[in-house]
């Protein structure tokens, strides 16, 4: 049920993603989603580190990899995750128009993120004839990378959902955590790339 209350910038609580039983749930329970997460992530890292150097490989990942499209893409990100801090800060300053404003940078770049990185597959595939099924490396990369992949393109249908459906309601203490936890899941995608920009590019070229 949602929480009808008519707010000013002046009664509008510091943390209004906490001010309500229901909002502290909803920040639990992602943390406690996160936790598995992680772990998820973290096995399929373990994988990838198994896999990458094991069996035949018709190209291997310092002959596969162009470090400026993928740093390209991690600029893109990364942006976009400051960009969320300002849309969170206008949520919490009670300014729905610049919440709304900065969110929609958020998906943008998110959006040129998952552009590249379909780029990328695509331009893998057709010039290296490097797919899921053409070595173990290739079946690690894929996994992972692309589990990352999804997750984007999950966090930016998530953030576009909760902008449209809101579009006209503004902000409350119903919708607020919802937002707050969305920013939170988008930060966490963008440690995850981190690790995959240094784990999977970088220490690929170096060998």
């Amino acid at each position: 049920m949602e929480i009808e209350q008519n707010f000013t910038a002046k009664t509008w609580p510091e943390s209004p993603e906490r001010a309500t039983l229901e909002g502290r749930n909803k920040f639990l329970g992602f943390w406690l989603f996160l936790g598995g997460e992680t772990v998820l992530f973290a096995s399929l890292f373990a994988t990838y580190l198994a896999l990458k150097d094991k069996g035949p490989a018709m190209v291997h990942a310092k002959d596969l990899f162009e470090l400026p499209l993928t740093f390209l893409a991690t600029v893109f990100l990364l942006t976009s995750s400051i960009t969320s801090v300002y849309a969170i800060y206008h949520m919490k300053n009670f300014a729905f128009k610049k919440m709304q404003a900065w969110f929609l940078i958020t998906v943008l770049l998110g959006a040129c993120f998952l552009g590249l990185e379909v780029y990328e597959f695509h331009h893998y595939v057709a010039e290296y004839h490097h797919t899921f099924t053409s070595s173990a490396f290739g079946s690690a990369f894929y996994t992972l990378v692309g589990f990352h992949g999804g997750h984007v393109a999950f966090g930016l249908l998530w953030i576009t959902a909760l902008m449209v459906r809101n579009a006209k309601r503004g902000l409350n203490l119903y919708n607020a955590p919802k937002f707050y936890v969305a920013s939170l899941y988008w930060h966490f995608i963008d440690v995850v790339w981190v690790f995959i920009f240094t784990v999977v590019y970088l220490m690929g070229m170096v060998g």
